[in-house]
């Protein structure tokens, strides 16, 4: 046993908490997407023709407008694509990439799953060596108390 390898050991720990907390975000990430599909899901789903509704243009700024026709609906799709749907067909859209972004949440969090795993199993062998190296600490000490001059 050796530091270096307790170090080795330590590194890695480090690593792979590093990488949990950079998926936990990406989770955070999906969660807040998800909130925003229910969020239009719920919006088209209550808004006919001419209901007024509150407009974001940007910089935390809002206009009021007329929906002029509520089956004149753009939904981005992903990878910079947006199509054009009639209001059945935009919740539609919105669900199918509800459930896109529940299996990419099951996805990552089955990634955290075995990185904790790994984590676990990483302990385990650390605590292994520094219980190993304490044991070696003791023998060399119980050897080294029978060696005086008097013996």
């Amino acid at each position: 046993m050796s530091q270096q390898q307790l170090q080795q050991l330590s590194q890695e720990l480090q690593e792979i908490e590093e990488q949990i907390e950079a998926l936990e975000e990406n989770v955070e990430a999906i969660q807040q997407q998800k909130t925003e599909t229910d969020e239009a899901i719920e919006a088209l789903q209550t808004l006919d023709t001419d209901s007024t509704v509150q407009v974001p243009v940007g910089g935390g700024a809002y206009l009021r407008a007329t929906v002029e026709d509520i089956d004149e609906v753009i939904v981005e799709l992903g990878a910079d694509y947006a199509a054009e749907f009639e209001q059945d067909g935009a919740v539609e859209a919105l669900e199918n990439k509800q459930e896109n972004l529940d299996d990419r949440i099951d996805e990552v969090n089955s990634e955290i799953a075995e990185l904790e795993s790994e984590s676990a199993e990483l302990e385990q062998q650390a605590q292994q060596l520094q219980q190993q190296a304490m044991q070696q600490q003791m023998q060399q000490m119980g050897q080294g108390e029978g060696q005086g001059p008097d013996q």
